[in-house]
């Protein structure tokens, strides 16, 4: 949840708020303040179509949230661990730990979003005919919500990867081929298709005159260009790494430093002579620390034989995983949070490390000799 902020922790899923939200929560709530109810609903007021404009676009963020809760609760209940589901310019993303095992998980967690937008559709529209007057504030707001909630869900089962629809198109196509990562790269060029469509139908909305409808259209069709692009590069390394282990990968049993160490002794006997970018630092048989060159570089060289290793290491947060970990996981851990490198711990003792540099020259390695990234069976 880089880039994020925490709001609340719901059924052991943390929620955080991108910074990109706060953009889009002041551009929803201008368009319907100065925009959609005014057109719709005259007579009322400035303050009052801005306070009417705020709620019904917090509301329409609760009812985002609510369609990506349903997501990880059926992600859950098969059997999926589930990070944290962050809410950003375009709506929100469920960080799963880890891609769906068989298209049967692949298709119920994609499917269950739209039905859960179409399900809050049809609340507000209930809510709406208990209301006395449909033409209130609050009527406007139930009659928006029960809208937007339904556009929601037919955007989202558009079959464009990274799209709900594109998902599930991906878990048709994987469990008629059983190919994930051919099924991964037709969704992701369908999602990549249909980008270009909105960046072009955006276009034409600027050259009409709807300027900001155009731009949002754009910036749609952009950020899905994007993602389906990024994930199928994504999924392709994940498949490449299927069956392989940390331990199959990491660096084994590192040397071990002392937070006593100067840091002249440091970048002379472990940086210079054994070319060590990253090392654990250990007190009484107890990992305290790890010390990087990004640690190093941060400290004049001529302060360097009299500061120690202690006083420069990172001491929280040391990011770790286990040796028996995936190792495509433990690589998203290391994009996801932008290190380079892990700590690979078992019962409590270090056993290895894992570095973006290592990942790399793995698959390097398999591709020279033609293998497919799976180690062989002894």
């Amino acid at each position: 949840m880089e880039h994020s902020f925490k709001i609340a922790r719901i059924h052991g899923i943390t929620v955080g708020v991108h910074y990109t939200w706060l953009v889009a929560f002041g551009l929803v709530s201008w368009s319907l303040a100065v925009g959609y109810f005014p057109e719709n609903y005259p007579g009322w007021g400035r303050t009052l179509y801005w306070t009417v404009g705020i709620v019904a676009a917090l509301l329409l963020f609760v009812s985002v949230l609510a369609h990506e809760l349903t997501h990880s609760f059926v992600a859950q209940a098969r059997g999926h661990g589930v990070h944290s589901i962050t809410l950003f310019i375009f709506g929100g993303v469920s960080n799963l730990r880890g891609e769906s095992e068989n298209a049967r998980d692949e298709l119920l967690i994609a499917v269950v979003g739209p039905l859960s937008s179409v399900v809050l559709a049809g609340l507000f529209w209930l809510a709406l005919q208990w209301v006395p007057d449909a033409r209130s504030p609050v009527g406007a707001s139930v009659a928006y919500l029960s809208m937007v909630n339904l556009i929601l869900a037919v955007f989202n089962i558009l079959p464009g990867f990274p799209l709900d629809g594109g998902r599930v198109l991906r878990a048709i196509i994987w469990g008629v081929t059983g190919s994930v990562g051919r099924a991964t790269r037709i969704a992701s060029t369908v999602g990549q298709g249909l980008g270009l469509l909105f960046i072009a139908y955006g276009f034409i909305q600027i050259l009409d005159g709807n300027v900001l409808g155009g731009v949002w259209i754009g910036f749609i069709g952009w950020f899905l260009n994007s993602a389906a692009d990024a994930i199928r590069r994504q999924v392709a390394v994940q498949v490449r790494f299927r069956g392989v282990r940390v331990s199959d990968v990491m660096n084994r049993e590192p040397p071990l430093v002392s937070p006593g160490l100067s840091v002249r002794e440091l970048v002379d006997e472990y940086v210079l002579r054994r070319d060590l970018r990253a090392l654990p630092v250990s007190q009484e048989g107890r990992v305290v620390g790890l010390v990087t060159l990004t640690d190093v570089n941060r400290l004049p060289q001529d302060e360097w034989g009299h500061n120690s290793v202690g006083s420069i290491m990172t001491v929280r947060p040391l990011r770790v995983t286990g040796p028996r970990e995936e190792a495509g996981q433990a690589l998203r851990v290391l994009v996801e949070q932008d290190v380079n490198q892990l700590l690979v711990i078992e019962n409590g003792t270090v056993v290895g490390m894992l570095s973006r540099g290592d990942v790399m020259r793995f698959l390097q390695l398999r591709e020279e000799l033609g293998l497919d990234g799976r180690p062989r069976q002894a």
